[in-house]
């Protein structure tokens, strides 16, 4: 599954089986055996016992296989020897580059890595944390434990979080990798579909969950519709007309259109 295609990130209790089996048929494109908050210390040893059969089951379901281990200050080396091999390893807690280089060191061959980034000491070293290592394909921000790193209050709307996820999103682009927008921790379906909405006008084309019924919903809005589509086409084929033609720039429903657009249209078409 390249990149482009990875809309939503499902994180999954580490030893909760029936969690394995509701994300399996969820519809999320990765899915996220999480061995830090999600799992209390003393289910950590089953949870990752558990990773082999829930790897097999969610890859089974079309989705990427991924784990969110613990900082290596704490029980992450233990995380990392005690899970099956995934396809995308995560780490809690990234402020430094220096962790990524050992964890880069540890993870197996051909995995791919992706920090997750959860507090402002973090937020602002994230252009060297995403340099650290070749093997990064995307960064993470969090929702709680950045917001509690401000110290300030979680809301529906998110305003608290409004500055960072802006930032974030900046700043991996010019990094290049991937930008994974933080979750909404609520519920309601309609809140989840709203915060999606955002985060796609923000510019994120991929977003964390942490409820399965939200998958297919926050999939769909991540998923360029019809509409868009045929609009990317016409402006594709006005636009290459026009230079063919000799013109610098094309008129598409009363707009013009110039090389970011056509380049935009472009990039949508080949998600």
């Amino acid at each position: 599954m390249p990149p482009l295609a990875r809309r939503t990130w499902l994180f999954v209790p580490g030893a909760d089986e029936r969690a394995h089996a509701d994300a399996a048929r969820s519809g999320a494109d990765v899915i996220v055996l999480e061995l830090e908050d999600f799992t209390p210390p003393a289910l950590r040893p089953i949870a990752r016992s558990l990773s082999g059969k829930a790897f097999h089951m969610w890859r089974a379901r079309g989705a990427l296989a991924a784990v969110r281990i613990n900082p290596f200050a704490t029980c992450g080396a233990e995380d990392l020897a005690g899970v099956a091999r995934p396809d995308v390893l995560m780490m809690s807690k990234v402020d430094s580059p220096e962790q990524v280089r050992r964890l880069e060191a540890a993870a197996p061959s051909g995995v791919e890595l992706v920090p997750n980034i959860e507090s402002a000491a973090g937020l602002v070293r994230l252009m060297d944390i995403a340099r650290a290592s070749r093997r990064i394909s995307a960064l993470l921000v969090a929702s709680e434990d950045m917001v509690a790193d401000l110290g300030t209050e979680r809301s529906r709307r998110g305003e608290e979080l409004a500055y960072v996820r802006a930032r974030f999103l900046l700043e991996c682009r010019a990094a290049g990798v991937e930008a994974i927008d933080c979750p909404y921790t609520f519920r309601d379906r309609k809140g989840a579909v709203a915060d999606a909405r955002y985060a796609k006008r923000l510019g994120y084309r991929m977003k964390s969950l942490v409820d399965p019924a939200h998958a297919e919903p926050i999939n769909e809005v991540f998923t360029p519709s019809a509409r868009e589509l045929a609009r990317a086409r016409k402006i594709v084929k006005a636009f290459e007309a026009a230079r063919a033609a000799g013109r610098d720039r094309a008129k598409v429903g009363g707009a013009l259109i110039e090389v970011p657009i056509y380049a935009a249209a472009k990039r949508l078409l080949h998600r």
